[in-house]
């Protein structure tokens, strides 16, 4: 039976897959968790680009006479 967490079976490429190997007997670790690690990474890193496309659009918008100074923000 397996754990609790949900399963993908994926399909590699034979040399991806002797990569993702060696690196998981480099690290002490196995296949699954090196996979697991490196779409966290990758999720992560897709998650910064849509956060900066973002970031840029509202810099477009800004206007310095519309925003706060940072007394403004942080006094009480």
């Amino acid at each position: 039976m397996y754990g609790k967490n949900p399963r993908i079976n994926v399909v590699f490429e034979k040399p991806l897959y002797e990569i993702i190997q060696k690196r998981a007997k480099k690290e002490g670790s196995s296949m699954s968790l090196v996979v697991r690690d490196m779409v966290k990474e990758a999720m992560e890193i897709h998650e910064d680009i849509g956060l900066a496309k973002f970031a840029e659009e509202r810099e477009k918008t800004y206007s310095k006479n519309k925003s706060f100074t940072h007394k403004e923000v942080w006094s009480s």
